[in-house]
């Protein structure tokens, strides 16, 4: 990779972490805003999102909705213990990710036909498999309790001076406006994002702005982090802008992560396999090989390698429907990168346990004969 690949590869996971963080903003921003109005209305907060039996199956349907905005939103009601841990496995299950936009011919990140019918069934596959395997998580308990990420923050609050510093000034003025003002341009387009669309009108525009949305957030989370550890009034969730200021950290933390996994899982995915590499092996291996390579490519965090493992099966006529569902299985879509920058543990042990019930459905359903 020359210099100017390499900025234009720096460059495109910008933008895709910030059109990413268009959509995180919705999820955070807006569950923030509803549980403030909740609780100013009822004096507190919901426990959970609908009777407790029913969230694996809520997760599941939330999954399978195409894009990862729904999987964004499941992170978000997990962390705020909205949403059980079933709940949330369920949903990871069930997506494909921007996978789905390939498979209907809504992709502009693969030139290849759509085909409906495979689409809708992994998109079953994945429904059943998530509901079930969503009751399993809650059954035995493999509920870990979420990172709160506000209690982490006061607990290792520092205690500093209110001086009028440079930092102190960004963190509590700029840089909480300016991600806010982005956040509300990027909502429309965000919006239509969650189902493959987009305002071409503003496209360039929106460019610039993804960007530099990923650069602020950048900029605002390593200044909180490092440099003046700050959370003004985080504790008064009764003050509405002491809940979107919690909520705008919250943003900041996530864009950075899921820049920093685009950029590896697009590196390993784009530069180290490559789309002609994977059909290479595609090609020369067995049947039972193609499954577990669909999957350990899936499995990567983001979306890259459920486009190449759907690309490559629209693309070859030999590619077996099983690597397909295993591969779809796998995949935990840009979801995951929010769920990994709140609670690593979760983060992990879904993509690995994931993967495993991956490998499993894919050699069944050869066995059943798709």
């Amino acid at each position: 990779m020359n210099m100017d690949d390499f900025w234009l590869f720096i460059l495109e996971n910008l933008d895709a972490a910030g059109a990413i963080g268009g959509y995180v903003s919705l999820s955070i921003l807006g569950f923030a805003l509803m549980s403030f109005i909740v609780k100013k209305r009822y004096g507190k907060l919901a426990k959970h999102l609908g009777p407790k039996w029913t969230h694996p199956i809520i997760g599941s349907f939330l999954g399978a909705i195409p894009g990862c905005g729904a999987t964004i939103v499941v992170s978000s009601l997990y962390k705020n213990k909205q949403i059980s841990f079933g709940g949330l496995f369920a949903s990871f299950i069930s997506t494909l990710g921007e996978g789905s936009f390939v498979l209907l011919g809504a992709s502009n990140e693969a030139d290849v036909p759509g085909n409906l019918q495979a689409y809708v069934l992994i998109t079953i596959f994945g429904l059943v498999t998530g509901i079930i395997f969503g009751y399993f998580a809650d059954i035995l308990g493999f509920r870990f309790v979420p990172k709160n990420i506000m209690d982490d923050q006061m607990e290792n609050q520092i205690e500093q001076s209110s001086q009028n510093t440079l930092s102190s000034k960004f963190i509590e003025k700029i840089g909480y406006y300016t991600i806010l003002l982005m956040a509300i341009f990027l909502a429309p387009g965000s919006i239509m994002a969650l189902w493959g669309g987009g305002i071409d009108e503003i496209a360039d525009l929106t460019f610039m702005v993804t960007v530099c949305f990923t650069l602020v957030c950048l900029f605002f989370y390593f200044m909180n982090k490092f440099i003046y550890r700050i959370h003004e009034s985080c504790c008064d969730q009764n003050d509405i802008r002491s809940s979107m200021k919690h909520a705008i950290v919250d943003v900041s933390m996530v864009v950075t992560y899921v820049f920093i996994g685009l950029l590896v899982s697009n590196f390993i995915i784009d530069d180290l396999i490559g789309e002609d590499k994977f059909n290479l092996w595609m090609e020369s291996s067995a049947v039972y090989v193609v499954i577990l390579l669909s999957a350990i490519i899936g499995v990567m965090p983001g979306c890259g390698g459920m486009i190449v493992v759907a690309s490559a099966f629209l693309a070859t006529d030999s590619f077996p429907m099983a690597a397909l569902i295993a591969a779809s299985i796998a995949t935990s879509g840009d979801g995951i990168f929010p769920l990994f920058a709140e609670n690593s543990k979760d983060g992990f042990f879904v993509s690995f346990i994931g993967l495993m019930i991956a490998i499993v459905v894919g050699f069944i359903s050869l066995f059943l004969g798709f």
